[in-house]
């Protein structure tokens, strides 16, 4: 019989222990929030995935300010929302917790492989096909710093709302690692929990700084002492390393306080699918916009290279944040709500069986 580790995240279990349990959400529009954020995914990803990876201004000279969906080869080339694998692996996620009632890494692993992926990332398909070879998920995990875990974690709340506790924490962190076994991979996305808990219970950060250090405050206990090179070629940043943490306090806190541009930032740390680029765009977007939902979301699709994955967590925080009533009517209609295929429909349905199955 195959002998599991006692405990395969690369991130010290005794780090997770140093954080408080989160305190049982009792927001009385949880259930709006809680489709706020899993919608915010799918609409973020939909809005950005046919620029995605493209320079912003030549983005901009192509289509000029994104405001809606492009038309995409999977609508018979008409505007519409359709998904790459932010919003699949993010609604897998959601499909593993209605079938097993809690987070199981072994599901998890089958679900996000078992069928084709839109736009996969190459960490993500390495996993994958490892996986199918017949290696357990502990050893077809890749030791990755992408934001292929970040991007699809925010279903792991689903089982803790009512609760709270410790237990999100440990099982954020095991989420991530199925398919990103990193410990900025790991510990980013519990930041990012940490966080989406906050918002969703009704907490939202009153000044930009705060939203920066909502998220920082948890991220410095767990990543202490890590260090990973920037990739920037040029510019201040130009062999810069350090952790995740240290760079948010530094560069991006700088950035906020001195009101510079998400566009213009994103010339100085980039801003793509490295864990290092996407939080500081991320965190950069929400300190300067998230009291105005739709335009962060404009933002993060307008002014990134990574594009549908950035708006996807910003999305998610959105949602999270404001619940559903600030998302245009033609963002909601236009959305195909596809995971698999031509499952029109599917997010739509997901959302409400977790909202039914979690909030009772």
């Amino acid at each position: 019989m195959m002998s599991v580790p006692s405990w395969i995240p690369r991130l010290e279990r005794e780090r997770l222990a140093i954080l408080p349990p989160a305190p049982a959400i009792d927001a009385p529009d949880i259930a709006d929030r809680v489709r706020g954020m899993l919608l915010g995914v799918a609409i973020g990803d939909a809005l950005g995935n046919r620029s995605e990876s493209m320079n912003p201004a030549e983005r901009e000279a192509k289509y000029g300010r994104i405001v809606g969906y492009l038309p995409s080869r999977y609508a018979d080339g008409a505007p519409a929302g359709t998904p790459s694998d932010d919003t699949q692996l993010t609604f897998r996620a959601v499909e593993q917790l209605l079938a097993d009632g809690a987070l199981v890494p072994d599901e998890l692993a089958f679900r996000i492989a078992n069928d084709r992926i839109f736009g996969i990332g190459r960490s993500t398909r390495d996993f994958c096909n490892a996986l199918r070879t017949g290696a357990p998920w502990w050893e077809a995990t890749q030791l990755s710093a992408g934001n292929g875990a970040l991007m699809r974690i925010a279903p792991t709340v689903l089982p803790h709302l009512l609760k709270g506790g410790t237990d999100v924490w440990y099982d954020t962190a095991l989420s991530a690692a199925v398919t990103h076994n990193d410990a900025m991979a790991i510990s980013s996305s519990v930041a990012w929990i940490a966080l989406l808990w906050r918002l969703l219970n009704g907490d939202l950060p009153e000044a930009p700084a705060e939203w920066l250090e909502t998220y920082t405050e948890v991220l410095r206990v767990l990543d202490h002492g890590q260090s990973y090179e920037s990739r920037v070629q040029s510019g201040a940043l130009q062999h810069w390393r350090g952790s995740l943490s240290a760079m948010l306090d530094t560069q991006v806190r700088d950035a906020v306080r001195r009101g510079v541009s998400v566009r213009k930032t994103g010339e100085q740390w980039y801003s793509g699918a490295y864990l290092l680029e996407t939080v500081p765009a991320v965190l950069h977007i929400l300190a300067q916009h998230g009291h105005d939902p739709k335009e962060a979301m404009l933002v993060a699709v307008n002014d990134t290279r990574d594009n549908d994955t950035i708006a996807a967590i910003v999305g998610a925080a959105m949602g999270a944040a404001h619940g559903t009533a600030w998302i245009p009517e033609d963002w909601r209609s236009g959305l195909l709500g596809r995971v698999n295929g031509d499952d029109v429909g599917k997010v739509f349905e997901l959302t409400e069986l977790a909202i039914g199955r979690f909030l009772g």
